[in-house]
This record gives C-alpha cells, sequence and structure tokens, in this order.
C-alpha cells in the first residue's frame, strides 16, 4: 500500500513514464493502396488525359496554315466556313472545328467574323488540290480566257459556305493544298472536280510537287471529257490554247520544268 505522501519509484528516480500512446503513430499507406481509392483516381487522370488529346486533335482552332500540325496533312481535314475567294482556284477558310455540334454560329462566343479586320490572321489559306484554273489579272498581266467565269464559279460554289478540306501539304506560299467538298443539294461535291467537269480548270501539271489527292486518275478523265465535249476553255480553237501552267511560265511566275 502506498502511502498519499509518498512518491512512486519512478518519481524518486527523476523519471516520468511516457504510454505508448504518447508516441506519433505511422502513417497507414493501406488507405492509399485501396482499389477503391485507387480506381477513380485513374479513371479520372485518364479521362482528363483523354479530353485533353481530343481536344487538341478534334476542337482546338487552326487560325492559319503555318499552324496546322505537321502529323495532320495528309490525315486529317479542317470543316469550316468560306470567307473569301481570292482567285479562281484558291479561298481562304475560318475553321471552325466541330461545326455546330461544337456551337459555331450558335452560340453568342462561337461566331465566325463578318469584316476583313476581325478576319485577319485567322483563316487558312486554301489551294484546290490537283488543278490550275485560268489566271486573273495580276501585277498589270492580262487575264487568261474564262479566268473570269472560273472565278465566278468558284464564288458562287463555296463562298459562305460551309467546306470540308483534307489538307495535303503546305506550299511556297503558306497555303494548305486541299482536296475541298462542299454539300449541295445534300450531296458531297468534290470542288476541283466539278470545275474540271465544266471546262473551268486544267489537271494540274509539274513534274514534281504536284498533289492530287490520290484523285489524279479521275481527275483526268473528267478534263478529257470536257475537252471532247467542248465545254469552258475548251469551246474555243486549241491552236492558240495555252495552259495556266504555260502562262505563268510566260510571264515568269514559275519555272520552266525540263
Amino acid at each position: 500500500m502506498r502511502w498519499p505522501w509518498s512518491s512512486s519509484p519512478t518519481e524518486r528516480d527523476g523519471k516520468t513514464s511516457v504510454s505508448s500512446s504518447d508516441f506519433p503513430i505511422a502513417t497507414d499507406w493501406s488507405h492509399y493502396r485501396d482499389p477503391r481509392n485507387i480506381i477513380p483516381v485513374i479513371v479520372l487522370t485518364g479521362t482528363a488525359f483523354f479530353l485533353s488529346i481530343f481536344y487538341r486533335s478534334y476542337l482546338k482552332r487552326i487560325p492559319q496554315a503555318i499552324n496546322i500540325d505537321p502529323k495532320f496533312w495528309r490525315k486529317r481535314s479542317l470543316f469550316g466556313k468560306v470567307t473569301s475567294v481570292g482567285d479562281a482556284d484558291n479561298f481562304r477558310l475560318f475553321h471552325t472545328p466541330g461545326g455546330r455540334l461544337a456551337g459555331w454560329e450558335l452560340l453568342p462566343w462561337r461566331r465566325v467574323p463578318g469584316t476583313a479586320k476581325e478576319l485577319k490572321d485567322k483563316t487558312v489559306h486554301i489551294r484546290l488540290a490537283g488543278i490550275d484554273a485560268p489566271e486573273m489579272a495580276h501585277f498589270g498581266n492580262p487575264a487568261q480566257p474564262f479566268s473570269r467565269e472560273a472565278f465566278d464559279f468558284l464564288t458562287s460554289y463555296v463562298l459562305h459556305r460551309r467546306v470540308r478540306a483534307y489538307v495535303h501539304k503546305r506550299d511556297q506560299y503558306d497555303r494548305a493544298v486541299a482536296t475541298v467538298y462542299v454539300r449541295r443539294w445534300l450531296l458531297r461535291r468534290d470542288v476541283g472536280l466539278q470545275m474540271l467537269k465544266r471546262g473551268l480548270a486544267t489537271v494540274y501539271e509539274a513534274k514534281s510537287g504536284a498533289e492530287y489527292g490520290n484523285m489524279e486518275e479521275k481527275y483526268r478523265k473528267a478534263e478529257k471529257w470536257a475537252r471532247l465535249k467542248r465545254m469552258g476553255m475548251w469551246g474555243g480553237s486549241e491552236k492558240g490554247y495555252e495552259s495556266p501552267r504555260e502562262y505563268k511560265t510566260r510571264i515568269g511566275q514559275v519555272k520552266p520544268t525540263k
């Protein structure tokens, strides 16, 4: 029996007993190894990563041809609205990835600009692949026959319309060379092919650098039939005929091929 005024042996020795509950408790890692916690983290991380890749690949707007990822060439297409036609075989495209499904032209913050100032440095310059249209008057040089007809047709066919451009490469003028399709009467039409059928363009001729997007044979057949039917530029005498490439070579826009 201890007397109330007596001290314990530990107290007499100047020491205080410490219970095991006074020591810090080691981290319990089992919580982090629990599949019920690991699986949701993996799913959320994977979903965020997938959405990031999906956005960059399909929903990120491309302002100009120089901004097209090299991996896109020959593999991807651009969907957008034609804002202007510069010549009979090229135009400007405002890229609207996802189209109306992504809210373009439906939501206030997803509208296509309407003025040249707003569109500056925000459009992809498209060059139609595989065809060459008659040259319009440039830099004091006279226009080729049927250049106005070709320009007017392209303008009426694609201007202010939504088109899909399958991009093949970037040319020396920082244009995206592309096979372009537009919906006309619920049917998808190849713009370049339609111009060839009407005799408003020729198949692009060059020993190197020509891009046809796997359409060369079809394009050549269309040009052949247009010549036989004397459509457009083929309606006159072939004696004085000068192709767009011959014209550009003559006035020095391109170097002659050997």
